[in-house]
C-alpha cells in the first residue's frame, strides 16, 4: 500500500513538471518558423535605439529567421542612429527593414537605417530620403561647421550602402543635396531590394533569400512562418511617448508652475513632488530634441514676470510674461547652431504655445493671485468681524453701557462723548467680552 502512495506521489510530481513543458514545447511546435517584428513609429531615439537592439538580441537567441523592422520616422539623434546602425551590421540574424504602411517616410535618420538592413523593403505610396543643415529661413548654411557635419553624415551613409551593397552615389547625394526617393525609384537606383504591399507579401518575397550575416550565409524560409509582435517595453513606450516637442514644452510649464505654487506655499509638498517629475522628464524629452537653451530662458524669464505680477499687479508684468512665454515656445526649437542632417526638423505647435501660455498667465494672475492677495485681507471670523459693523444703543453710553450688534447685546465704551440710548453705533475693537463703539455718523444722500 505504501509502495503503491510513493508510486502516485512521484508521478504526480512528475507529471506537475512535465505539463508545464510540454505546454512549452507544444507552444513552440505551433510557433514553428517564425520572424520576429518590430515596429517603430516617430523620432529615432534613445529609447527606440534600446527597442531595435533588444528585439534583435531576442531574435538571435529565439532561432527566428529574421527580425523585421517595420519603420515610419521622420529621422532622429546621431547617438542612437549609430547605435542602431551598428547593431543591424553586426546582427548573426537577417535584418528587414519594411518602410510601412502606405504613407510612411524613411526620413534623414531613418534612410540610414534602411540602408544597413539585410534586405530593404518598401510599400506603395513610401518615400526615403535625408537632408542636409539649412538656415532657419531655408537658405543653405555655408560654413566650416555646416560642410563638417554634412561630409560627416554623408561618409557615415555612403559606407552603410558600401557594406550592403546599395547605390552609394544616390546615398551621398540624399545627404549633400537632400534628394529624396519615391518606393520605385528607390528600387531602380539600388537603394532598396524590393516593393512589398504588406507584412504578408514581405513574407513570401523574402522567402529563399540567402543572406549574409556575422553567423556566416542565411537562406531565410518566411512564406509559411508565424509573425511574432515585439513590442515596447513600458518604459520604452513612455520615454518615447515624451519625445514630442508638445509635451516637453507641456512638461516644462507644468514643473515651473508647481514650483511656483509651492514657493508660495512652503511645506504643501504635493507642488514640489509634482514639480521636481514634471522637470526632471521635461529635460528627458529636451535632451533628445535639438532644443535651443535660449527659448528655456525665455520661459524661464516668463514664469519670474508672472511671479512678480502676482505681488504687484502689474498688467505690463502679465503681458510681458505672456510674450516672453510665446517667445521662448516658439524659439524652443529653433537651434542657433548647425543641426545634424539626420536630425528630423522639430517645431511646437503655435496653437499649443498660445494655449499654455494663456492658461499659465490665467493661474498666476486668478488662481494664485487671489490666494496671495486673500492673505492680506483683515480675519472674517470670531470677534475681530465685528469690527466695522453698526448697531445700535441699547442703553446710553457715558461712557459705559450696552449695545445691540447683529442681534446679540454687548457691553461696551466710548471714547466720545455720551451716546444716548438708542443712537445708531459702529464697532471699532474688540477687547475680551467688551466693545469699543463711537458714534456712526451718516454723510448727505446715504451712510
Amino acid at each position: 500500500m505504501k509502495k503503491r502512495w510513493r508510486v502516485m506521489v512521484w508521478t504526480c510530481a512528475l507529471v506537475s513538471v512535465l505539463l508545464p513543458l510540454g505546454g512549452l514545447a507544444a507552444v513552440r511546435a505551433q510557433q514553428g518558423t517564425h520572424v520576429d517584428v518590430l515596429t517603430v513609429n516617430g523620432a529615432i531615439d534613445t529609447w527606440v535605439s534600446g527597442y531595435i537592439r533588444r528585439g534583435i538580441d531576442l531574435a538571435e537567441r529565439d532561432g527566428a529567421e529574421a527580425v523585421v523592422i517595420v519603420l515610419d520616422t521622420p529621422g532622429g539623434a546621431l547617438n542612437a542612429t549609430q547605435d542602431i546602425t551598428a547593431r543591424m551590421l553586426n546582427a548573426r540574424v537577417p535584418v528587414v527593414v519594411f518602410v510601412s504602411p502606405r504613407g510612411a517616410w524613411a526620413g534623414s535618420a531613418g534612410t540610414f537605417v534602411t540602408m544597413a538592413a539585410n534586405v530593404a523593403a518598401m510599400a506603395p505610396g513610401t518615400a526615403i530620403g535625408a537632408a542636409h543643415p539649412v538656415g532657419e529661413s531655408g537658405q543653405d548654411l555655408e560654413t566650416d561647421e555646416r560642410a563638417k557635419a554634412t561630409s560627416f553624415s554623408a561618409s557615415f551613409l555612403e559606407s552603410i550602402a558600401r557594406e550592403r551593397g546599395r547605390n552609394a552615389e544616390w546615398a551621398g547625394r540624399a545627404v549633400r543635396e537632400s534628394i529624396a526617393a519615391t518606393e520605385g525609384e528607390a528600387l531602380d537606383q539600388n537603394v532598396i531590394d524590393l516593393i512589398a504591399d504588406d507584412l504578408g507579401d514581405l513574407m513570401n518575397k523574402l522567402d529563399g533569400r540567402t543572406i549574409e550575416t556575422k553567423a556566416g550565409e542565411i537562406t531565410m524560409h518566411t512564406q509559411r512562418a508565424g509573425i511574432v509582435d515585439v513590442e515596447m517595453n513600458l518604459a520604452e513606450a513612455f520615454f518615447h511617448t515624451l519625445v514630442n516637442p508638445n509635451i516637453a514644452l507641456a512638461l516644462l510649464s507644468l514643473g515651473l508652475l508647481a514650483v511656483s505654487v509651492e514657493l508660495y506655499h512652503p511645506g504643501a509638498i504635493v507642488p514640489a513632488v509634482v514639480g521636481g517629475i514634471c522637470l526632471v522628464l521635461a529635460f528627458v524629452a529636451l535632451g533628445s530634441l535639438p532644443v535651443n537653451w535660449g527659448g528655456v530662458i525665455m520661459i524661464v524669464i516668463s514664469v519670474i514676470l508672472f511671479v512678480i505680477d502676482v505681488k504687484v499687479n502689474s498688467l505690463a508684468l502679465t503681458i510681458g510674461g505672456l510674450v516672453a512665454f510665446v517667445l521662448g515656445g516658439l524659439l524652443l526649437f529653433a537651434p542657433l547652431t548647425v543641426p545634424s542632417p539626420i536630425l528630423p526638423a522639430v517645431s511646437i505647435s503655435p496653437v499649443v504655445v498660445l494655449a499654455i501660455g494663456g492658461i499659465m498667465a490665467a493661474f498666476f494672475v486668478f488662481a494664485l493671485g487671489a490666494a496671495v492677495r486673500g492673505r492680506r485681507y483683515p480675519v472674517v471670523s470670531g470677534r475681530e468681524a465685528l469690527i466695522g459693523t453698526a448697531g445700535v444703543a441699547v442703553t446710553g453710553l457715558a461712557p459705559q453701557g450696552q449695545v445691540r450688534i447683529k442681534g446679540e447685546v454687548w457691553t461696551a465704551t466710548t471714547p466720545e462723548p455720551p451716546i444716548r440710548q438708542g443712537e445708531a453705533v459702529q464697532v471699532v475693537a474688540v477687547e475680551g467680552l467688551q466693545l469699543t463703539v463711537v458714534r456712526e455718523t451718516f454723510e448727505e444722500g446715504g451712510k
